[in-house]
Parts: C-alpha cells; sequence; structure tokens
C-alpha cells in the first residue's frame, strides 16, 4: 500500500437499498482491510434490519440523533460522538428520531461490498 489522500466528492453519493445515502470515502480492493463510508439517513427515516457477513462495522455518529437497535442490546439513543460497535452477523438498524439528516461514518472491517450485506425485513 502506498500514501495517498483520498478526496471525497458529493456527486458520488448514492442511495443504498438499507434505506440510507452512501458516500464512499475509502472503499478499494487495494486496500481490502477496512472502508470508510459517509450514510447519511433523512430525518424520521429508518434504515432496514440487516446484518453483515464476515465484516465488523462501527458507527461514529457525526450529527445527528438517533435510535440504534443492535441484537443483544436495548434499544438506545445515540448522538454526536458516540460509536456503536456491531460484530459480523449481528442484525441492526437505526431511525433518524430529529428533524436535521443523521450523519455518520460506517467503519467496516475487512472491508464492505455488496455481497457481504444482508437484509433481515
Amino acid at each position: 500500500m502506498q500514501a495517498q489522500i483520498l478526496k471525497a466528492d458529493e456527486a458520488d453519493e448514492y442511495y443504498f437499498e438499507e434505506g440510507c445515502f452512501i458516500l464512499e470515502l475509502s472503499n478499494s480492493p487495494a486496500d481490502p482491510d477496512a472502508s470508510i463510508a459517509r450514510a447519511r439517513v433523512k430525518a424520521g427515516e429508518t434504515t432496514k434490519l440487516h446484518r453483515l457477513k464476515g465484516v465488523v462495522e462501527r458507527y461514529v455518529i457525526l450529527a445527528g440523533i438517533a435510535k440504534v437497535e443492535v441484537a443483544g442490546l436495548e434499544t438506545q439513543q445515540v448522538s454526536t460522538g458516540d460509536v456503536v460497535i456491531f460484530p459480523a452477523l449481528c442484525p441492526q438498524k437505526i431511525t433518524n428520531i430529529g428533524t436535521e439528516d443523521l450523519i455518520f461514518l460506517a467503519i467496516c472491517t475487512p472491508r464492505f461490498t455488496e455481497e457481504v450485506y444482508e437484509n433481515r425485513d
């Protein structure tokens, strides 16, 4: 791997079937150990219940307020600065309970690919 600086391009944001908008910040076969995406959930929206096969995911809440549902834990409110860790195969979903967009980083190890996504709804 070589040192590099990756620049985000807002035009690359896309809607993912999970129910949120995704901007891939770092996700490449050249760096298979991890991926970083910015996720955006509109006010009042809930992502689909899902899990990731063979991938640990971490949400770092950057803006907004939400309720997060994680298998094995009580539903909890999260906000700016909170980190939620989802082990592989852990069902999860998040609801934006605020009036503005919920924005968080989704950091996956190893990196996220669509093949690891499993809808549970």
